[in-house]
């Protein structure tokens, strides 16, 4: 007989069980209570049981550990600052989409040489997690591969589902079984619909393929999650930001009788793909927020220690330390100074309305 299975399959590389890698490097009671209570603060965003802002803030990629956790010491200082008005959330993704090839994230290739050890990916993501809540800092992640969130998302606070997956089965079917928030952005044409029956089918229970924690195949039964929001990211057509661009995105949510919660990346299109216009598309967030539209609920910014984007093409030690290796990110002291601004003029907000 002539082959007819696995004709483009090279080699097959076993993963270690998700249960043995959580043994292996187990969640601390700390973190733990730090997962547990910063989720059911974004929940309570979500009800409007709580007035802050949610600020979803940090690189667009982790591709240096010591970088990232520089990041993460900073960000937890500045959040502390300004909890009263912000509850902040750290930016930290490990998988990256791509539209064609390219590099796909710390999981996917943690070496950043093509070498594609995923199974010490999975173990640096996780062992980044632990170190981030330990902080008593939250965490945010994309999730991409549905096989990943056996291995993290205990430590993860909320989660994204990206432009280019809000409209795949897989993605909803793996969204509605989540343990966290889950922010569902608008495709890459701007379009809202796909993002809002998104929302729809992962609010329902789903059965699909998956894995459980032994790394078995099996069948996932869920009952749906029902903290899911939009995320607007702008499109192909042009930034979707502003005062009539939300308005048209809560008619359309109300009309299908979802939440009426709305999240603004502020980077992508919205910023023309030019991470230094991101304070001006903040600003005219923070403004509609500050003239009492509480339907927008957070905003996220991608930001690193330094500002810019670098490829990687040559040595490894020659890459700008704390400089994004994806998308371009705001530098540390351009975030600082937004956020302070923001939370000043929502501070002023919330002070009247009092």
């Amino acid at each position: 007989m002539q082959p007819t299975q696995n004709l483009n399959i090279i080699e097959e590389i076993p993963l270690v069980p998700p249960q043995e890698l959580v043994g292996s490097l187990p969640c601390s009671e700390n973190s733990n209570s730090v997962v547990a209570s910063s989720r059911e603060t974004v929940r309570k965003i979500l009800n409007r049981e709580d007035p802050r802002m949610m600020a979803i803030v940090g690189p667009c990629s982790i591709h240096d550990r010591k970088a990232a956790m520089e990041y993460a010491r900073k960000l937890k200082s500045l959040s502390e600052e300004l909890s009263d008005q912000l509850f902040v959330i750290m930016r930290v993704y490990f998988e990256k989409p791509r539209t064609t090839v390219g590099w796909k994230g710390l999981i996917n290739d943690p070496h950043l040489d093509g070498s594609f050890d995923i199974c010490e990916g999975l173990k640096m993501a996780r062992s980044i997690l632990m170190e981030i809540t330990e902080l008593e800092l939250a965490t945010a992640t994309e999730v991409l591969d549905p096989i990943t969130p056996q291995y993290i998302d205990d430590l993860v606070v909320w989660a994204s589902i990206g432009a280019r997956t809000t409209e795949s089965q897989t993605h909803r079917q793996m969204a509605s079984g989540l343990s966290m928030p889950v922010g569902f952005k608008n495709a890459t044409d701007g379009n809202l619909q796909i993002a809002m029956d998104a929302m729809c089918s992962a609010k329902s229970p789903h059965y699909f393929l998956g894995i459980n924690e032994q790394g078995q195949t099996c069948i996932v039964r869920t009952k749906g999650n029902t903290h899911g929001h939009l995320i607007l990211r702008g499109g192909r057509s042009g930034p979707n930001y502003s005062e009539s661009d939300v308005a048209t995105a809560m008619e359309m949510l109300e009309k299908v009788n979802l939440p009426k919660n709305v999240l603004i990346d502020c980077s992508h299109a919205n910023s023309s793909k030019d991470f230094s216009k991101q304070p001006d598309v903040l600003r005219n967030v923070t403004e509609q927020r500050a003239a009492g539209n509480d339907n927008i609920i957070g905003f996220m910014l991608e930001s690193n220690l330094n500002s810019g984007n670098q490829k990687v093409t040559g040595p490894l030690e020659a890459l700008q330390y704390g400089v994004s290796i994806t998308d371009g990110c705001l530098g540390w002291d351009e975030t600082e100074a937004i956020l302070r601004e923001t939370a000043k003029t929502v501070g002023s907000a919330m002070m009247i309305g009092q």
